[in-house]
């Protein structure tokens, strides 16, 4: 294998392999749950090394994974014994201010990608996490705090350099290859590589109002039905998300909350930061034990909850959409989530309308826009020994709210959880056309360590 990568033509990155200084920084992934040994794993610093890695990972008959984050908690960003095509050299980014588009390397951040835009008081819905690939989110539909007003990251995505899976590069956009562009906004990366991504940004910023609120626990119920009441009649301009959470040992934290179960609302207001206050005002009118709400840099707002999102500990993830949430359902969830496994799960509640639900939902790959809530069920806890418990409370509280989900699913809240739950985010009849378009451009499946969508059999390959 040495002599065929140092002969790997037209590869002007670097190839980590087992024993290498670096090998074991370079294949660490967000989740320590997984521990996987790629035989290589090449980080590109451009679209030819993308393509040369693929043709490299095809002739010699590796698997292929791609690393852009690192984030996803399947850890699809490696694959043991196979080919890691590492993005994280791809991390040039061009703004064209007065046109309103950013044209970004397959391989940055949120983080990197937000503090880019932001310094021309621009931006565009992006991961709730700053350490988030743009790729992996986009590619799965993107769901941010400004989704309301802006839509999905894939609702902004005007053109996408793509590396297939015979190594060639292409262009998918409204006018080059449609059907691609309207696989790749939500279906993942089970359609080739996606080395740039041309988005559409907004004037937002760089100050909003926004931050947290911070609610005892034993509130729960009576804070989500609240909660549950503002968003539904809440202008677009109004973005949050309310989460089941352990209060941290943190000075902004009163001392007697301090490691109990407490729910946490973060506020982002996209309209004017003077009539914050007012916007949220049903909120803030429930007095919450802490009010860490001002005027402040969005790049701050996207980091409030990064620190409760570290690299590196055990996490268990599963989701489901919801079209109401009856008293019973809140209820129900309080009920579990207020008595947590672990002191940093995460219980998500993000709710649907506004921007995303006036797009129609034919026109992406990704569906229910019309969902009113979306519940993300984080576990997440460190040490390996007692990681089944917090795996089956998860499971628990998961299925006790099943009786109200819609049966579809977010997929990059979705752990591994088998084909039939990637068929339920989409349905039966954008699936089969997935599948066909997954014919179309990738008849191996080579881009199967993912939520996998299987090509459909008898379709000739396109070149």
């Amino acid at each position: 294998m040495s002599e065929l990568v140092i002969e790997l033509p037209g590869f002007a990155g670097t190839i980590f392999r087992p024993g290498d200084p670096d090998y074991d920084e370079a294949r660490t992934v967000f989740n320590a749950m997984v521990d996987r040994r790629p035989a290589l794993i090449a980080r590109c610093t451009c679209t030819a090394d993308v393509s040369a890695a693929v043709r490299f990972a095809r002739a010699n008959n590796l698997e292929i994974s791609v690393y852009g984050g690192g984030h996803s908690v399947t850890g699809a960003a490696v694959v043991d014994g196979g080919m890691c095509v590492d993005l994280r050299g791809l991390k040039t980014i061009a703004i064209d201010a007065q046109k309103r588009v950013a044209r970004a390397g397959g391989g940055m951040t949120w983080g990197e990608f937000d503090a880019a835009t932001q310094e021309h008081g621009l931006a565009v819905t992006g991961g709730r996490v700053p350490s988030t690939g743009i790729g992996g989110l986009a590619l799965g539909s993107g769901s941010g705090w400004l989704e309301r007003a802006l839509g999905f990251t894939c609702d902004n995505l005007l053109e996408a350099e793509i590396v297939t899976a015979t190594g060639d590069v292409v262009t998918a956009s409204a006018a080059d290859n449609p059907d691609l562009f309207w696989a790749i906004r939500g279906g993942g990366g089970n359609f080739g590589i996606v080395t740039h991504f041309t988005l559409r940004l907004h004037p937002v910023g760089p100050l909003l109002w926004g931050g947290m609120l911070i609610f005892p626990g034993p509130r729960g119920a009576e804070v989500l039905k609240a909660y549950r009441d503002f968003v539904a009649k809440a202008p677009d301009e109004v973005g949050s998300g309310l989460a089941f959470l352990t209060a941290p040992p943190e000075e902004f934290v009163p001392e007697p909350a301090r490691g109990h179960p407490c729910i946490g609302v973060i506020c982002a207001y996209l309209g004017d930061p003077a009539d914050g206050p007012a916007a949220y005002a049903p909120l803030l009118e429930l007095a919450p034990a802490v009010a860490m709400v001002d005027v402040m840099p969005y790049v701050v707002i996207q980091s409030l909850i990064a620190p409760g999102n570290p690299k590196g500990r055990f996490n268990y993830w599963t989701a489901d959409f919801y079209d109401d949430l009856s008293d019973e359902a809140v209820d129900v969830l309080a009920g579990i989530a207020g008595q947590p496994s672990s002191p940093f799960n995460q219980i998500i509640v993000v709710p649907g309308g506004g921007a995303i639900a006036r797009i129609d939902d034919e026109a992406t790959a990704f569906g229910s826009r019309q969902a009113a809530f979306n519940i993300h069920y984080l576990g997440m806890w460190e040490g390996q020994a007692d990681s089944q418990r917090h795996i089956d409370y998860i499971k628990h509280l998961a299925g006790a709210m099943k009786p109200w989900s819609t049966g579809a699913v977010y997929l990059n809240f979705l752990g591994d959880e088998g084909p039939s739950r990637v068929e339920a985010g989409f349905g039966p009849a954008k699936f089969a056309r997935m599948q066909q378009i997954k014919a179309q451009w990738d008849p191996e499946n080579v881009f199967h360590i993912n939520q996998n969508i299987p090509p459909a059999p008898s379709v000739p390959p396109q070149r």
